[in-house]
């Protein structure tokens, strides 16, 4: 049966101070008044039954999970005491659901991502369950088909097409960030596409991937599934690592014995992770500024100004260009719009000199 999962762990420090350790940005109500979180489920409701469709999120967060997808029942919120990096994310839940049901074919998807139009990833969705339910040694991911060089995006090697499945293509090596000279020249080549960090499978084969490549954390999970209420004992021992350094790297490159190949997403496809790629979601006015909330600007241009301070407030600006202006409760953020990367190091800097409280 196909299974969905949705990874809702992180704690966006990229887009502090909208996004704090108590206000995960996938929580909030980003886009369209709507959360990524709740764009992400929307994504996928009605191509599997809710019964079916798991959330792995923080723990102090399951409330806040339940309050937005009250469609899904509450055993299917796993809520992590500690995070343990995407590996982890993505092997307590393959345990589970092999528990429920082992002849469970899961979607691995996120919950950080934009992505237009649905009908294209549903589509394609649609071809990675159908390549993992024909082949039980298939890890399948999907990669993103770029329209620029991004430095921000890892990237796979296309191999060969696959014989059934011909938009499909095998994978022989995820490339990390690149500099924008190589990044242009696999745009150039053809051979590559962005890593979404998306995948399909069943849980019995990244199980078994599991257990050749690293098995000390394949009996760890298994012995969760049976023992939920070992979980604050066992999980922070889990060892921290991302699914690609730890599964799909090593299979791509022959390790274990499945294989990865990679769907195609023709789409437009926006991984929020800062303030830049924020500010091209949000409405502009004539002078090139992105604007959320109440806010006055005069001769200033190509800023994104948000106020979410208290009500009654207003943010105004005056002779500016190229900055990002944020205000909420607990903090007020300024920072050039293309050193806004920087924003991850400032939150490290406020959580030392003033409190982890306001982090």
């Amino acid at each position: 049966m196909r299974h969905v999962v949705i990874m809702a762990g992180g704690s966006g420090t990229r887009l502090w101070p909208l996004s704090r350790k108590g206000e995960p940005k996938q929580l909030l109500e980003l886009v369209d008044g709507k959360s990524l979180l709740r764009l992400a489920y929307e994504r996928v409701a009605g191509m599997v039954p809710d019964a079916n469709i798991l959330v792995c999120c923080g723990a102090a967060y399951t409330d806040v999970v339940a309050r937005q997808l009250p469609e899904l029942p509450e055993e299917n919120l796993l809520g992590e005491p500690i995070g343990r990096d995407s590996l982890n994310a993505v092997a307590w839940p393959a345990a589970v659901l092999e528990k429920r049901d082992p002849e469970a074919v899961v979607a691995v998807l996120t919950a950080d991502q934009i992505i237009t139009p649905v009908e294209e990833f549903a589509q394609a969705l649609e071809q990675a369950y159908r390549i993992a339910e024909a082949d039980e040694t298939a890890l399948v991911t999907f990669g993103v088909v770029p329209d620029s060089p991004q430095t921000g995006y890892g990237y796979l090697k296309r191999g060969e097409a696959l014989a059934d499945f011909p938009q499909a293509s095998a994978i022989t090596q995820f490339k990390e960030k690149p500099s924008l000279e190589v990044a242009e020249q696999y745009v150039a080549s053809g051979q590559y596409w962005w890593n979404s960090g998306m995948f399909v499978w069943r849980t019995s084969t990244v199980l078994e991937q599991l257990r050749q490549l690293l098995p000390q954390t394949h009996a760890s999970v298994l012995e969760l599934a049976e023992h939920p209420e070992k979980l604050g004992e066992i999980y922070p021992e889990l060892e921290k690592v991302s699914v690609d350094y730890a599964v799909m790297e090593p299979v791509s490159q022959g390790k274990g014995s499945a294989h990865v190949v990679a769907v195609p997403l023709n789409i437009q496809w926006v991984d929020l992770g800062g303030f830049a790629a924020l500010a091209e979601q949000i409405a502009t006015d004539e002078d090139g500024n992105a604007r959320e909330g109440v806010t006055v600007c005069l001769d200033s241009s190509n800023n994104l100004v948000i106020n979410r301070g208290n009500p009654g407030t207003v943010v105004a600006v005056a002779g500016i260009t190229g900055m990002v202006v944020c205000v909420t409760p607990q903090a007020t953020m300024v920072v050039p719009l293309e050193q806004s990367q920087r924003v991850k190091e400032l939150v490290g800097l406020v959580a030392e000199q003033v409190g982890p409280e306001l982090a």
